[in-house]
């Protein structure tokens, strides 16, 4: 047996996968897709239209990676819904890292659609998720 296995489109079991993460979310045209899901982490692929964000939100117990695949971004975070203390500048190749239990936004700050990948541990999304738009998104109760 190759020591070297590669998931198909239609494949949803946590099986061991090569990819080119970067150049995959820069084709990704939908606001959300389920790239990868294992059994303790997840992979979701992100495009932010110029002048949208991600939305605030907060996840209790998911720690998150997020990493900026294509454009410009300002990051806000913090400890409360109304106090986002923690703002920065983001580019092509930053990483973001979000501990569980923190409120989190992302906005496009550029004139290019934003690509992110995305890491949740544990996974965060039903194996399958694909959301056109973030209205598709906002619809769909986690």
């Amino acid at each position: 047996m190759s020591s070297e296995y590669f998931r198909t489109e239609a494949e949803h079991e946590p099986v061991p996968y090569v990819a080119n993460v970067a150049q995959k979310a820069r084709q990704n045209s939908n606001y959300r897709f389920e790239f990868w899901t294992g059994c303790h982490m997840q992979m979701t692929l992100m495009n932010i239209p110029v002048c949208s964000d991600i939305g605030l939100e907060i996840h209790e117990d998911t720690d998150q990676i997020i990493r900026v695949e294509q454009g410009m971004a300002m990051v806000q975070m913090g400890t409360c819904r109304n106090q986002l203390d923690f703002q920065k500048e983001i580019c092509t190749g930053n990483t973001i890292f979000v501990p569980a239990g923190t409120w989190h936004n992302v906005v496009n700050t550029g004139r290019i659609p934003l690509k992110l990948s995305t890491i949740y541990a544990p996974p965060h999304h039903p194996v399958g998720t694909m959301q056109r738009t973030k209205e598709d998104a906002q619809k769909e109760s986690y």
